[in-house]
């Protein structure tokens, strides 16, 4: 092999490599957006809501949410808003001390994964609230659940006596 057929060889290998490489990379691309999934936005909803009624002198009490987001892209819930609460509602998660204490922590939001979802409950991420009045088990509260991307939802959840959840159809 000549020098020049050397050098020939050794310039198409290294232009050859990146477009093989970035062609490669386009057909899986293309794929993707083919399927129907990529770009596509966040789409969450409620399958489930239910909020605990509050006892004796302790004024706050907690809601929760079934979240689900069939959708391609991962949302944020950022802020919870209620027409029925003396302060606005406050986002939290409870965690729990090295000697086995349970604390609640305020987060700026809580993830909704794309394709999947989130399901609220005591040990782990829930709604702080404090009741205008006193809740009875049956009532119905009214929230709206504000996302990074999607559009706020309105949603109803039934007041329900600690350590049980609502177990009746919910409706939106």
């Amino acid at each position: 092999m000549t020098l020049v057929e050397s050098r020939l060889r050794t310039s198409l290998t290294a232009v050859g490599v990146p477009i093989l490489a970035g062609g490669l990379a386009l057909a899986g691309l293309g794929a993707w957006t083919a399927s129907g999934r990529a770009g596509s936005p966040p789409h969450v909803g409620v399958t489930r809501a239910y909020v605990y009624q509050s006892f004796g002198s302790t004024p706050e009490t907690a809601a929760f949410f079934t979240l689900t987001n069939d959708g391609g892209s991962a949302d944020r819930l950022v802020r919870v808003t209620s027409p029925d609460t003396t302060e606005p509602p406050a986002l939290s998660e409870h965690r729990m001390t090295s000697s086995n204490g349970a604390y609640r922590q305020s987060v700026d939001s809580i993830l909704v994964p794309a394709r999947d979802g989130l399901v609220m409950k005591p040990h782990g991420n829930d709604v702080t609230v404090r009741p205008k009045t006193p809740w009875r088990p049956g009532e119905v509260v009214s929230f709206t659940l504000h996302f990074a991307h999607g559009k706020p939802l309105r949603v109803d959840a039934a007041v329900v006596r600690p350590g049980t959840e609502q177990n009746r159809p919910f409706r939106p």
